[in-house]
């Protein structure tokens, strides 16, 4: 395996048999801290709530590197979006009646024609079908 790499055997093993150094360890402690708070939070917590958390949990971390850490352990927040409505249907603008009823399979070609018209009116979209 040594020939492999191209690395000594004495280097290989000091490697092998080394421990790691106190940043790394430092790290995955504060990722496994981070894991714990993120699930606590229900995944809606970002970098900064963690931050946050953790700072009142008596551990001095950064935001930045909270959000590196995050972003190293694939952890992302979740925030469902709200729903908004979007289609104004109080309007005095006239609506066209439905000829299709849905069916837009007709059986001879060219005997429906659908269209879609965007018409602005005064900042209020209207769509025609």
């Amino acid at each position: 395996m040594c020939k492999v790499f191209k690395v000594s055997r004495s280097g290989y093993y000091s490697w092998l048999y080394s421990n790691l150094s106190l940043c790394v360890n430092e790290n995955q402690q504060l990722t496994k801290q981070i894991l714990k708070v993120y699930q606590t939070s229900n995944s809606t917590y970002g970098s900064p709530g963690i931050a946050r958390e953790l700072n009142r949990q008596g551990i001095k971390v950064s935001r930045p590197r909270v959000a590196r850490l995050m972003q190293k352990a694939k952890i992302r927040s979740i925030i469902k979006k709200k729903f908004r409505v979007t289609t104004d249907s109080i309007h005095k603008f006239p609506i066209m009646e439905n000829k299709l009823e849905r069916n837009f399979k007709q059986g001879i070609i060219g005997k429906a024609w659908v269209d879609s018209q965007r018409k602005k009116t005064a900042g209020l979209m209207i769509f025609r079908w």
